[in-house]
């Protein structure tokens, strides 16, 4: 059961990070490395406002979404924009992306030094038994916290007007501009409800097990893996990609060494990318209609 709690703890995370991320990739067609950096700073800055600054915790929780959504937002206007008008390619913006993620951590690194951080403050317990099993607080709420973000986001883009926009421009965006689309309005709110996603996610991840600048790194390894071997479609092949993966990393670490997990997942990765391209959805993503 320990292993079973474990699994369901990790998929949890490997979904709320890879659909945050894939709430911008449908629309900017670019990997967004920089996406790591919501993750990482979003955990310091409530480290900062709850611990340093006294600010309670359910005031630092939001403030620090906000601020991490705000960062990307900026980002976006003003380095992502005037780098596609200038006609780049999807690798040549995910190479900027890439060089936008190493000064933003080695900024992190800078100001809050390379060593491990925590704002739990609150006392470590033991945890709640569960069929023999112990559950900590933390990955409870995580758990339910991710459940309630994932059910949001899938109901805003089902059932909003701007929700079925940012679904359209992703499909088809020159058809999207015909009818009076605004491209520009869906990425940006693409992009703050992908951020807004990872910073919960980043949050959540750092009340379990603390924090360093590189964290944000794997778990978004992790997530993208995750959506590609699902096929980067619905949310039941994520959850499918996330379940194999969160599975196959438990295991490794648990019968080999914790080290193996990032091997593992870039075994899994290349297995699929070879024998099924497309992940568990088998084929390519559809076109939307409007």
């Amino acid at each position: 059961m320990s292993h079973l709690i474990s699994i369901v703890y990790i998929l949890f995370t490997y979904l709320i990070v890879g659909i945050s991320f894939f709430n911008i990739y449908s629309v900017v067609r670019s990997f967004h490395i920089a996406h790591a950096i919501s993750l990482t700073l979003a955990a310091y800055m409530v480290y900062t406002v709850s611990v340093l600054w006294g600010v309670s915790l359910w005031l630092a929780v939001p403030l620090a979404i906000a601020v991490v959504i705000l960062l990307m937002l900026g980002i976006n206007q003003w380095v992502y924009r005037p780098l596609k008008r200038q006609g780049l390619e999807s690798w040549q913006m995910m190479i900027a992306s890439l060089g936008l993620y190493v000064v933003l951590q080695n900024v992190i690194s800078m100001i809050w030094g390379d060593s491990t951080l925590s704002f739990r403050t609150w006392e470590i317990k033991v945890g709640h038994e569960f069929m023999g099993a112990y559950i900590t607080d933390v990955q409870i709420i995580t758990i339910v916290s991710s459940g309630i973000l994932l059910l949001l986001s899938h109901l805003f883009m089902q059932r909003t007007h701007i929700g079925r926009q940012i679904k359209a421009v992703a499909s088809n965006p020159e058809l999207s501009r015909v009818l009076g689309i605004s491209e520009t309005k869906a990425v940006a709110w693409s992009m703050g409800i992908g951020t807004g996603l990872a910073a919960c996610a980043g949050i959540l991840i750092a009340a379990d097990i603390d924090m360093t600048p590189t964290m944000g790194f794997n778990w978004l390894l992790y997530g993208v893996v995750a959506m590609i071997i699902g096929g980067m479609g619905r949310m039941r092949y994520l959850l499918l990609g996330a379940l194999l993966l969160a599975t196959a990393q438990h295991l490794s670490a648990y019968y080999i060494d914790s080290k193996w997990m990032n091997a593992t997942a870039y075994v899994i990765l290349i297995v699929f990318l070879y024998f099924r391209p497309y992940g568990f959805s088998g084929k390519q993503l559809k076109k939307a209609e409007i």
